[in-house]
């Protein structure tokens, strides 16, 4: 911007759009599937083709923290690799115990992966002028993915939850249960949700939330597209075609 001051500039950054892609339940490790790496790829070449700057993984990237340190190392190299600025929320199959992926597999120290939990459950990226906030799962219990909602610290503010949407009363025996009221309290621009298999909008409309499903599933990825006239809109784009790992 030839001759722009430098109020002109943080104006700029601020009202441009910001491209946010959305996944979870990718599962990594589950079964006897050919190609364990395949739904991360996927996502991640997704993620790019929607021109996204941020990732949010709304937990259970991998199916269970017994993998090995080979699985957890080749995944380290794909996040490396993307020079994508991710952030991971640990679901119910890969929480944070003492001996989780996330604590064994040095996944946070990737450069550009932040890990919800680990060390904070907010980030603040201030070229985005956006917080990300979530509340990790440390152990197999139930809890209430949405409780105790953090303050707004940015313009934007996304919040990443994998639980189940209660409904109504036939969802009273389900765990990782939160309702409308919860939705509505963290008066967030976008809700990442996780853990339902199939893409879909939940909540009473206050606020944005959504399923992206699992990749496999859905066959699709979330984009949130935060817009310099304070507009967030929300759609689901293709998943990248499976290439040979």
């Amino acid at each position: 911007m030839p001759g722009a001051t430098a109020h002109d500039i943080v104006r700029f950054v601020t009202d441009r759009d910001l491209i946010v892609a959305h996944s979870s339940d990718l599962h990594i490790g589950a079964g006897t599937m050919i190609d364990e790496f395949h739904p991360l790829c996927r996502v991640l070449a997704s993620a790019k083709e929607a021109s996204a700057e941020v990732l949010i993984l709304a937990g259970d990237v991998f199916d269970h923290n017994r993998l090995p340190l080979s699985v957890l190392d080749r995944t380290a190299r794909l996040f490396h690799d993307s020079s994508m600025t991710v952030v991971i929320l640990p679901g119910n199959h890969d929480c944070i115990t003492p001996d989780s992926v996330y604590r064994r597999g040095g996944l946070g120290q990737v450069p550009g992966v932040h890990i919800i939990g680990l060390d904070s459950e907010s980030f603040t990226f201030a070229e985005h002028d956006l917080q990300v906030w979530g509340k990790a799962h440390f152990d197999y219990e139930n809890l209430s993915p949405l409780s105790d909602p953090q303050p707004r610290a940015a313009r934007w503010q996304i919040v990443a939850a994998h639980g189940h949407y209660f409904a109504g009363p036939d969802d009273v025996h389900r765990g990782w249960l939160f309702d409308d009221a919860e939705l509505d309290a963290t008066e967030a621009d976008y809700v990442a949700l996780g853990h339902w298999p199939r893409a879909t909008t939940v909540g009473g409309g206050k606020v944005q939330a959504h399923y992206c499903g699992s990749p496999d599933l859905a066959e699709t990825i979330n984009v949130a597209r935060f817009s310099g006239d304070g507009s967030v809109n929300v759609s689901r784009h293709p998943l990248a075609a499976r290439r040979d790992a």
